[in-house]
């Protein structure tokens, strides 16, 4: 059942903290099969691949393939490139030249889709290769696995972000009392729940979350903020950057414009922003409001031990299962550390898991007992990082380029 010929690796969608461990478990993995001779890179994803930027990952050292359970961002480069008709026959150009015959591609949704249309297409072509998805979202938004490699390190960040800023913020309920922070995630609500992991006493961080499973409304929110205000002098809020109102239209969309990418997503970015003004307009209270952003993505220096685990435990099943015959699945994950499933990427590719609605109170503004209990244990575990003059060391690849 087996192919001979070479693996092609790539990365898409935003990086994790952990998206290097499932590179790292792929390429060791690969190295003990003799029939795969090269293992090559694709430097950002499927744009790598039709501008024939493709690294030899044989080039590089032990010690730099080892140290990438340790780097965060994605170090071949990730890509927002939705693979169209035209883009077919100049990609299998490439995987002919260079005998792919195991294709794995390190990404969320949109990159199960691509990995879907090119396991498809290589039917139709009659091109005999294996296409494998290995998850990665910070969103945890993927279904049919239990959880997703990225989300546990982003929400150990957010909650241990929100216990940090809770207590500065309420250290200064007499003069900044409000405090907004956004996270990512678009439209599911599993990272701002994450943050009520921080939350060991009532009048703890955070006393507010709202979700875009929820449909928003702005007179039930100031009044949530104002009644809290009035309780304990102030009040940390946490939202997610895809709040939306009862008719499914984005907040941020009532005061702005929202560009999209090529996948037609929106970018999202300034509820808060949003947020802040309402509240200060119509409460006349003082507040301000953070935004995480990409550090979220980024902070190696305190990932989940388990995340790393579970990112290295996609990465090694996606070569057993090609290596044994099988194409077109992702891996996933089930609820056992390192433990691995198999789901169809056409069963995957552009579908959302949300937060379950059972997981939320009734007003919709926190979280039960029952998303906490989902969520803690994929925050356990740190990583050992290497430090050199006080900050963290991260490897990078030396890029060895193959010509074509």
């Amino acid at each position: 059942m087996s192919l001979k010929g070479n693996v092609l690796i790539g990365q898409s969608g935003g990086p994790t903290s952990v998206i290097n461990s499932s590179l790292y478990s792929i390429i060791t993995e690969a190295k003990k099969y003799g029939f795969i001779s090269d293992i090559y890179g694709a430097i950002h994803g499927m744009e790598g691949v039709l501008s024939k930027k493709l690294i030899d990952l044989r080039c590089e050292t032990d010690e730099t393939i080892e140290g990438l359970t340790r780097t965060p961002g994605a170090v071949l480069g990730g890509c927002r490139h939705k693979v169209q008709e035209s883009d077919l026959e100049a990609i299998f150009k490439v995987f002919d030249f260079l005998n792919i015959k195991y294709f794995f591609y390190i990404g969320g949704n949109d990159s199960m889709d691509t990995a879907d249309r090119l396991n498809k297409a290589a039917g139709e072509l009659g091109y005999e290769m294996r296409v494998i998805g290995v998850p990665k979202t910070i969103d945890n938004d993927l279904p049919e696995t239990h959880h997703c490699p990225g989300f546990g390190s982003c929400a150990k960040y957010v909650a241990t972000s929100v216990r940090e800023a809770g207590i500065h913020n309420a250290s200064m309920y007499t003069s900044e009392p409000i405090t907004i922070l956004q996270t990512v995630g678009r439209n599911t609500g599993w990272l701002p729940g994450a943050s009520a992991l921080a939350k060991s006493l009532a009048d703890e961080a955070p006393h507010l979350i709202y979700f875009p499973e929820t449909p928003f409304d702005i007179d039930s929110f100031l009044e949530d903020v104002e009644n809290t205000y009035k309780r304990i002098g102030g009040a940390f809020i946490v939202v997610g950057e895809g709040l939306r109102n009862a008719n499914g239209e984005y907040i941020e969309v009532q005061h702005g414009e929202v560009a999209t990418d090529s996948f037609g997503h929106p970018t999202l970015g300034g509820v808060s922003e949003f947020l802040r003004s309402v509240i200060e307009s119509n409460l006349k209270i003082k507040a301000r409001n953070i935004k995480l952003d990409i550090c979220q993505q980024a902070a190696m220096h305190f990932a989940s031990q388990r995340d790393v685990c579970d990112a290295m435990a996609v990465g090694r099943a996606a070569v057993k299962v090609a290596v044994q015959g099988l194409s077109g699945f992702m891996v996933t994950l089930l609820e056992e550390e390192g433990a691995t499933g198999l789901a169809e990427l056409r069963s995957v590719a552009n579908v959302e898991r949300q937060v379950p609605k059972e997981w939320l109170n009734s007003k919709g503004n926190f979280v039960t007992a029952d998303f906490l209990d989902y969520a803690r244990p994929l925050i356990q575990g740190e990583v050992k990082i290497q430090i050199e003059n006080g900050l963290p060391a991260y490897v990078r690849l030396r890029k060895s380029f193959v010509e074509l």
